[in-house]
């Protein structure tokens, strides 16, 4: 078990995970909550950042705090190399990782499922429900790269009419990924229900730098009240 206080004086308690059974491995930390709702939460990381990332460390902890078990993951592009971004052609074997730590925590809780992560992770996740929606019963989604920077037309939303799962969306207000007047154009394109939950003054990271955020808990409660309305139990 690995205990980890953090600015905000709050005790990040979760336990290292791994399988190794089958290609591609599996490696990550398991959040256990004191009270499981039934429901279980798959998320990895950025192009640019591993599952040890402080963003996801710190929203796995607060969705634990809210009754959810949650699985945060290095995605296999991550575990061939420590350091830079997703070489070409590493997708697929991403999304295979993706579908496998989404079966494998099924097979773990039996309950309900949702899958999501950070920027390409989060991107990653919805190609993949896209293609597979019995996969997983929702999605979860952080800052999605909805273009790249200063480059508005080249939109990575071609498979959003294909998403039959509900999603949610926690977005910055300053992210260059995408505007908030984008997003909710983008969103339109979402046959399932979805919602675009804004984050005040965030950029791409969600986080401020030199601050405590209670960013993490917001994003929790904001996602378990839209699950209330969606996909009540």
């Amino acid at each position: 078990m690995c205990v980890q206080q953090s600015s905000a004086t709050v005790l990040l308690v979760f336990t290292p995970f791994a399988d190794l059974d089958a290609d591609p491995a599996i490696r990550g930390f398991w959040h256990d909550p004191a009270k499981f709702n039934g429901s279980s939460i798959v998320l990895t990381h950025g192009a640019g950042a591993n599952c040890q990332s402080k963003l996801l460390v710190e929203v796995a902890t607060a969705l634990a705090a809210s009754s959810f078990a949650v699985l945060r993951f290095d995605l296999p592009f991550r575990l061939a190399r420590p350091q830079g971004p997703p070489r070409p052609g590493s997708a697929d074997r991403d999304r295979q990782g993706l579908r496998r730590a989404a079966s494998i925590v099924k097979a773990k809780t039996g309950g309900r499922v949702f899958l999501g992560g950070h920027s390409y992770g989060g991107r990653q996740s919805t190609m993949l429900v896209a293609v597979e929606p019995e996969l997983v019963d929702g999605l979860l989604l952080l800052s999605y790269p909805l273009h790249p920077p200063r480059k508005p037309a080249e939109l990575r939303t071609s498979h959003f009419p294909k998403l039959a799962r509900p999603a949610f969306f926690a977005h910055g207000t300053r992210d260059p990924f995408g505007t908030i007047a984008e997003m909710q154009s983008a969103l339109q394109g979402i046959p399932a229900p979805h919602i675009l939950y804004e984050v005040e003054g965030a950029g791409h990271g969600l986080l401020p730098k030199r601050s405590v955020s209670d960013m993490p808990s917001r994003i929790a409660l904001q996602f378990q009240s839209f699950l209330a309305r969606t996909i009540p139990e």
